[in-house]
């Protein structure tokens, strides 16, 4: 209704056309804000689902990039897409930013929501021909058309994305080894059990994992890979992919003299320590209200759910965050899926059900406060822990333990 729209002659302008950058446009239209809304992509193409890049792109050399809105979105709800350009510079003393074609652009509010980029690895051979990474659509072209042609792959990361693509490689007919510098697989964001389960899943696959495994050197013959090496051992190779974790793209706002650390700082609000300037995604540090400390989160839930909230906020309509986190990864026939932070883990409670092939760990704290559930296959736990976290309700540890008791029961 006319009578609902939020009246605004300003000017916001999203660096990224991110996850995080395209719910908010949608979502600031959606919340019926009338002012001009401009989404900066440095991507070719038109603004994309990220995760089915390292699975079902990756697999079938048929399937198509899932866009997260039709082309024509954009134009029919009045929302400026601006592709390809970088912003070069962030000006906030005078509200302005710089673009690499010259361009200078005045903003009322200014969002930032450029994501994080692959970690990359200052080392020998690390230009070689054969070696790949994966975040954007060129990336996962080119490491599709790499695993037609090539036959044994060196998976360095034993993190989601390098775990996907190891996966994925192995589906395709690849010899793959997967090389981990920590003493187990996901070890930043599971429970041990949890990096148990899918170790014991991919040997059975064949796929050879080796932890406690830094990598020292790319090993190249006549420009091309040959090898990976890791201390005194050796692998051979001739294709090398780096999923080493990633890193905040917070350049920008360092340059422009915004706080940050890990991330682009910001507060309830998601503002940075600049007035009219704000950053939400993988991008964005802020005090999470799990945990009480500074986080940066790294997930497609995250992303959306800060837009949402955001959008809400610069509309007038300010609502507290309180999402409870909650990520997956699809690892060849394995769906892991975490809900909460399992930072302040005091103890892990397991339940296995090896008929469906299921597990779940149970983080508690203390004073037995369930804090977060890491599960594999195990969908109705996870959904259940959506609502148990969100209400502060914690299953004791025998209930959690017993694979037959519904976590549902605990709910109203």
């Amino acid at each position: 209704m006319a009578n609902d729209k939020v009246s605004d002659s300003g000017e916001i302008v999203i660096i990224g056309a991110s996850h995080a950058g395209v719910q908010l446009a949608a979502s600031l239209r959606e919340a019926m804000f009338e002012g001009s809304v401009t989404l900066l992509s440095d991507d070719q193409q038109v603004p994309y689902h990220r995760p089915p890049l390292s699975k079902a792109f990756l697999k079938d050399p048929n399937v198509e990039v899932q866009v997260l809105r039709a082309e024509d979105y954009y134009d029919e709800n009045n929302i400026k897409l601006i592709k390809p350009v970088c912003v070069i510079k962030i000006d906030p003393d005078n509200s302005v930013i710089e673009l690499n074609n010259g361009v200078k652009l005045p903003y009322s509010k200014l969002v930032i929501a450029t994501g994080a980029r692959p970690r990359l690895l200052n080392m020998a051979g690390i230009n070689a021909n054969g070696v790949y990474q994966l975040r954007n659509y060129d990336d996962a072209q080119l490491l599709r058309k790499a695993s037609r042609i090539y036959e044994k792959v060196v998976v360095v990361g034993g993190g989601f994305i390098g775990l996907e693509v190891a996966a994925t490689l192995k589906h395709l007919g690849m010899d793959v080894s997967v090389v981990e510098a920590a003493p187990r697989l996901m070890g930043r964001v599971v429970a041990p059990e949890i990096s148990q389960f899918v170790l014991e899943k991919f040997e059975k696959m064949g796929i050879s994992v080796s932890l406690d495994m830094p990598i020292s050197q790319i090993e190249v013959k006549n420009g091309n890979v040959s090898g990976v090496i890791c201390g005194e051992k050796h692998f051979a190779s001739d294709m090398v992919l780096i999923g080493a974790g990633v890193v905040p793209n917070d350049e920008l706002a360092k340059d422009a003299g915004l706080e940050t650390g890990n991330g682009i700082h910001v507060d309830v609000n998601f503002q940075t320590s600049a007035e009219n300037i704000y950053a939400i995604g993988d991008v964005s540090a802020y005090e999470h209200w799990l945990t009480g400390t500074r986080i940066r989160l790294e997930s497609v839930q995250n992303a959306t759910d800060q837009a949402r909230n955001l959008a809400s906020f610069l509309t007038g309509k300010p609502e507290t965050y309180r999402a409870v986190p909650w990520f997956w990864s699809d690892q060849a026939d394995m769906k892991i899926q975490m809900v909460g932070l399992s930072h302040n883990s005091k103890s892990v409670i397991t339940r296995e059900n090896r008929q469906r092939g299921s597990f779940s760990a149970f983080h508690y704290e203390e004073n037995n406060r369930l804090i977060a559930i890491d599960t594999i296959n195990a969908p109705a736990d996870h959904m259940a822990g959506r609502k148990l976290l969100g209400e502060g309700i914690s299953p004791t540890p025998e209930q959690a333990a017993d694979a037959d008791f519904r976590l549902k029961n605990l709910l109203n």
